[in-house]
């Protein structure tokens, strides 16, 4: 991997422009390689250094158990994030408007998704010694249908997701090199770095090459936000700006049935039955309010996914979750995300990167090319990144470090874990029982290998099953909810009836996401999230729809003896203090309530409440 690294650096280096026969290399450039190669040092140093630290294969895969508080609350903040959040969200929101915007509030979500599973997860590992959520729910169901699948959905999950991460780092290369840095090149020589660290070191490698992560991930989302605010002259000027913009004519996005509001900027209703994209475009587009909670499921998927059981398994006591899901993940992140992004997304169209908006006259400058609106919305960030590139080179350098750890900080999260997972469930429990804690520390890493060559055969080869794959991945997180309910909270669950559930849930989504459609075509009648509601609500839907009745006809004593045994002990260890019992019902009143209003389909009152989108007093 080394080599690969060096080799593909060199070709770089002699790929770079000639002019009148000499060597020449901008300034930006060469803060950029700078920046990138310490950076890279860096990761480097802490592979070299887990590698030392890992003695055993409990070291390896979950840190010892031992990770300090303040690394896991920036850690698993990284992780939370990723480059969808630093460079496709911008580009989400340009597309498909304010109503994308919603999705920031996913943040939201996160300490409601800790709350639920994390410290219970973090007790029974610490009382039963599981490495893996394989191992757990496979003990409390005494059966491996549920292990296998778990492995299933952390595979689905980490290959995409991390194959999109390294599509992005080519993009990125690409972009901010202009055009000396192939577009593989970046991605091969991201995955060479990633594999390195992440193989040598485990988790812990990944842990700590994460907090300086978390640190870039924030800072460099505040500093392009502040990019784009200063470049379309302001928060004053963008609102005037994307005021125009309501009344532009002959977009894309159409106007809500009824209201006839810019759907760029409004909601278009609570539902729509349409039949699904690809089948039928829904009037007024499609982020009605029951989409976007749904979306809000399938965003949950990140932090019930298996990479984060093994995270509450890492650290030293519960007490870091509430700080890393409420005021690092929820305030930190959240808010620069809600502010910034939507500078930058929404910005763009003042840019000129909109070709509507720019023969309408709405622009207010052309710093931006209109390719970025002609489906070129994944190369946003860049483009505004290199917008500084005269002025201060050395801050393009800073920045591509900075979108390059919001890459990087979830593709390795999950490249770990699953390559725990794929060790100790699959080839430890069924091939190797009594294999060394050394020889589990070397499968660990050859599995490393696997799954970022997987993730980087797809980003390279196959980008049309890299974007099929892609939309699975937090859908598919989704569906670990049920069986990690009935770990923490429901025994009447069974084993039968969870494992046949999560299978259900599983088909459910690849049914109602792209890649149905691809392999069946028209032999099915639906298309991607039908009735404008998301694949992970179709997964869940279908997952309770197996499971509570054939739960019911397979309780058996015995099973549901063993299972309680988890429960009493949860009660006993997890339970909430007598005083603060009294506060769990104002707590699920004001959760509903939100997830309701905020992003439900009560949010489609804001259009009215907060000013009508049509509404302004300039006019073009």
């Amino acid at each position: 991997m080394l080599g690969t690294m060096v080799l593909s650096i060199l070709c770089f280096i002699k790929q770079v422009k000639k002019t009148k026969g000499e060597t020449f290399m901008s300034a930006k450039v060469t803060w950029l390689i700078v920046f990138v190669l310490l950076y890279w040092a860096y990761c480097i140093f802490w592979g070299i250094r887990g590698a030392q630290m890992a003695k055993t294969a409990s070291d390896y895969f979950i840190s010892g158990r031992k990770l300090p508080m303040w690394v896991f609350v920036l850690a698993a903040t990284a992780t939370s994030f990723s480059g969808w959040t630093f460079m496709g969200h911008p580009g989400l929101i340009y597309r498909d408007g304010f109503q994308y915007a919603y999705a920031s509030f996913y943040v939201i979500t996160i300490p409601f998704t800790g709350v639920m599973f994390l410290k219970r997860q973090w007790i029974l590992g610490k009382r039963f010694g599981y490495v893996t959520p394989g191992e757990m729910l496979a003990d409390y169901f005494k059966g491996d249908m549920v292990r296998i699948l778990t492995v299933v959905v952390a595979l689905c999950f980490s290959v995409p997701y991390l194959g999109l991460q390294l599509a992005a780092s080519g993009k990125l290369f690409n972009v901010l090199s202009d055009g000396l840095w192939g577009v593989t090149t970046g991605t091969w020589v991201l995955a060479a770095i990633v594999a390195l660290y992440v193989g040598l070191g485990g988790l812990r490698s990944v842990a700590y090459v994460d907090t300086l992560q978390c640190v870039l991930l924030w800072f460099g989302i505040v500093a392009i936000g502040f990019i784009a605010y200063d470049l379309v002259g302001g928060w004053d000027a963008l609102n005037e700006g994307l005021a125009k913009v309501a009344l532009v004519e002959g977009t894309k996005w159409g106007r809500t049935p009824g209201d006839n509001y810019s759907a760029y900027f409004a909601i278009p209703g609570v539902i729509q039955f349409t039949a699904g994209l690809g089948k039928e475009t829904p009037v007024g587009g499609l982020w009605t309010g029951v989409m976007v909670l749904t979306y809000m499921f399938a965003l949950m998927g990140i932090h019930s996914s298996p990479a984060f059981s093994m995270w509450a398994f890492s650290n030293k006591d519960p007490e870091p979750f509430a700080p890393q899901q409420v005021w690092a993940s929820s305030f930190g992140i959240g808010f620069a995300l809600f502010i910034f992004t939507a500078a930058q997304g929404m910005g763009a169209h003042l840019l000129g990167a909109d070709p509507v908006v720019n023969a309408a006259g709405a622009n207010i400058s052309n710093v931006l090319p209109e390719s970025i609106g002609k489906g070129g919305q994944g190369n946003l960030v860049p483009y505004l990144i290199n917008t500084v590139g005269d002025a201060a080179p050395w801050f393009v350098g800073l920045l591509a470090v900075c979108a390059l750890a919001a890459m990087q900080s979830t593709g390795a999260a999950y490249m770990s874990t699953c390559a725990s997972m794929l060790t100790r469930d699959i080839y430890k429990k069924f091939f190797r029982p009594k294999m060394s804690h050394s020889e589990q520390k070397m499968f660990g890493r050859i599995c490393v290998v696997i799954v970022v060559g997987a993730a980087l055969l797809v980003a390279t080869f196959s980008t049309d099953a890299l974007v099929l794959l892609g939309g699975l991945a937090v859908a598919f997180g989704f569906q670990m909810w049920v069986p990690l309910a009935a770990v923490c909270y429901f025994p009447w669950l069974t084993r039968e009836g969870v494992s046949w559930g999560l299978l259900a849930g599983i088909i459910a989504v690849m049914m109602t996401e792209s890649i149905g459609q691809n392999l069946f075509g028209d032999s099915i009648p639906w298309g991607r999230w039908p009735w404008t509601m998301h694949s992970a609500f179709w997964g869940m839907f279908f997952q309770l729809l197996v499971c509570l009745p054939i739960s019911a006809m397979t309780q058996n004593s015995r099973d549901r003896a063993h299972r309680q045994k988890y429960h009493d002990f949860l009660a006993d260890h997890a339970a909430l203090p007598a005083s603060k019992q009294s506060l769990k019902p104002a707590a699920w009143i004001i959760t509903i309530a939100w997830l309701f209003f905020g992003i439900g389909p009560g949010a489609v009152i804001g259009n009215d409440i907060f000013g009508s989108p049509n509404l302004s007093l300039i006019h073009i």
